[in-house]
């Protein structure tokens, strides 16, 4: 494989640290929303709770670590990002936490059914990885290395299995937000398992042609932080606020 030129990537720390700390809010505003799944009254409340549990881990937990994460890869060369494409790789991540969360908690709580919810969810994570790197504009291709690439979707699965059993069998806020820092981990640790399987050769385009058009900037991923930080922070006061008030109608 042509991976003799490939250009070495390293990783800012503080834009690691934040797609960490994105992670495990947006996996701990998922496990906030998903104890509303089992419990739900109704159809429209259990839809609404899959909804909204799918978008805190598809889009924070997971899509928003991923695209902090990426632009946490300097490199040599310039770097943009197709604004389609990493639209498709966010909806691709919140449909497949959706399924995971809709299978799971559908009915009484099962290992079938959780082994099945994990594996639809673990590889459409991993489709948000791969289709989020297929987003990048470059003067370079990607070549991956296929044992890396099977080990992160393997990690993929894994994460996600334990993300829904997590779901559906903690209610403590301690054990909580344990969970949400080892669910921060484990998704991080597939992302840079996938970066790691990656090698980008350069291909000889014009920079200027091959970036042109894209997502960038030096201040990209600390605004994605921010935007995400707000946006699951009132996703998880808004459910604690609603579940006091089904608690108080119910006394």
């Amino acid at each position: 494989m042509p991976h003799d030129h490939a250009i070495q990537c390293i990783h800012d720390p503080m834009l690691m640290l934040l797609s960490y700390l994105v992670s495990v809010l947006g996996s701990f505003t998922a496990l906030q929303v998903a104890i509303g799944i089992p419990t739900a009254q109704t159809s429209g409340q259990r839809w609404q709770a899959v909804i909204a549990g799918g978008v805190a881990l598809g889009a924070g937990a997971i899509w928003a670590m991923h695209f902090i994460a990426m632009l946490a890869c300097r490199m040599e060369i310039p770097v943009t990002y197709d604004l389609g494409i990493t639209a498709l790789s966010a909806i691709i991540g919140v449909a497949a936490c959706m399924a995971g969360l809709a299978i799971t908690g559908a009915g009484s709580f099962g290992w079938n059914k959780l082994l099945l919810a994990g594996l639809c969810m673990g590889l459409g994570v991993a489709g948000m990885h791969y289709t989020g790197m297929a987003a990048m504009r470059m003067p370079a291709e990607i070549v991956y290395d296929p044992m890396i690439v099977g080990l992160s979707v393997i990690i993929a699965v894994v994460a996600s299995t334990v993300a829904l059993w997590l779901a559906f069998n903690l209610r403590g806020w301690v054990q909580m937000l344990g969970s949400a820092l080892v669910m921060g981990v484990a998704v991080c640790g597939m992302h840079y398992t996938g970066m790691y399987a990656a090698h980008f050769v350069p291909n000889g385009q014009d920079p200027a042609l091959s970036t042109a058009g894209g997502l960038g900037g030096d201040y990209l991923g600390m605004g994605i932080f921010a935007v995400a930080t707000v946006l699951l922070t009132v996703m998880l006061v808004m459910t604690m606020q609603r579940r006091q008030r089904r608690a108080a109608v119910s006394i």
